[in-house]
């Protein structure tokens, strides 16, 4: 526990007492595993069998805090599913903060101790990471940088040179949950609502694709959403990319609040979803393996891979075509 109304100091980031007290009894009193050592300069992992994939990524969502997660959570989700979706197994992640001066060190013991919950659900352990402090005013409160290690099994290699015309497109879940959660959470346009984000780990489903055989690859539509995920891949395969808007799930929450905002879900960020591309004689397998997962009742086959010119378009309910552009502004900026 932290004394009540304490806050981050520079001294909590000068290696000292303080520092050693926050290390000793915040973050890792909330991380403890077998493998995580705070006396060592760096953590033992031991030899693994298989090959070894590694990612790393930087999280400055505002509000630290949203219904259906926070930056802690949010943090060890993000780099669980980039590992998941490239194929691996996580297994070991580093965490590090970086800490305005000033910060509640209440706020600061909740977001740990949701990193090191999210950690355990998702059967990683936190093994290393840094502290740093910031002066007042040179820092958004909060910011985490972490990195993933996982194995990736011989034969799993997915990617975008495997895709083909007639491959399907398939998603998870609702889409656009994330972005507009945190932008309710924000107060900024007076409105309300009960909607959570859809942060979590998507390793059940990458496990349960990499058993249909016509997999070809995985993402996670973090920052720009599905629409981004598709022009990606229609760029990198020169293939023509067709989203069927009668068969994308979008919550009636998030479309009104878009309506209302000016937004289109289809941009806007996910943090517990996956898109894959599968042969599309393997389209309904996997369709039906993820339905049949918690929380995947309403995961949707939602287009196609066509020959043409390198594109998104998405097929509207009336019949007709619109592109989908790369993405060039923030809508939403500090979202994940």
């Amino acid at each position: 526990m932290t004394a009540s109304g304490a806050k981050i100091t520079l001294a909590h980031g000068n290696g000292g007492r303080f520092m050693r007290e926050l290390v000793r009894n915040l973050f890792a009193k909330h991380f403890a595993n077998a493998d995580l050592d705070i006396s060592a300069d760096a953590a033992c992992l031991g030899s693994v069998a298989g090959t070894i994939l590694v990612t790393t990524d930087g999280f400055i969502v505002d509000p630290l805090e949203f219904p259906g997660g926070d930056i802690g959570s949010l943090a060890v989700h993000g780099t669980v599913n980039d590992l998941a979706v490239s194929g691996a197994t996580p297994r070991w992640l580093t965490l590090s903060f970086l800490i305005e001066e000033g910060f509640d060190m209440d706020c600061l013991d909740r977001i740990a101790a949701s990193a090191g919950a999210a950690a355990r659900a998702c059967g990683v352990s936190i093994v290393a990471g840094d502290t740093k402090v910031v002066p007042r005013g040179q820092g958004g409160g909060l910011y985490l940088t972490a990195s993933g290690i996982g194995r990736r099994e011989a034969g799993s290699v997915l990617g975008m040179s495997l895709i083909k015309p007639g491959d399907c497109l398939l998603v998870n879940g609702p889409v656009g949950d994330h972005g507009t959660a945190v932008l309710l959470a924000r107060h900024e346009f007076g409105l309300q609502g009960d909607l959570r984000s859809d942060s979590a780990s998507i390793l059940p489903y990458a496990q349960a694709a990499l058993e249909i055989s016509g997999l070809r690859f995985m993402r996670d539509p973090t920052r720009g959403g599905i629409a981004t995920v598709a022009n990606e891949i229609s760029l990198e395969t020169g293939l023509r990319i067709v989203l069927d808007e009668a068969m994308l799930p979008v919550r009636d929450q998030v479309r009104g609040i878009c309506d209302m905002l000016g937004y289109d879900p289809l941009y806007l960020a996910c943090e517990g979803r996956v898109v894959a591309i599968v042969a599309e004689t393997d389209a309904a397998a996997m369709l039906a393996a993820w339905r049949r997962l918690p929380g995947g009742e309403l995961a949707a086959l939602v287009g196609h891979v066509e020959t043409g010119r390198p594109c998104v378009v998405l097929r509207t309910e009336l019949g007709g075509e619109r592109l989908l552009g790369e993405l060039e502004d923030d809508p939403l900026p500090r979202i994940c």
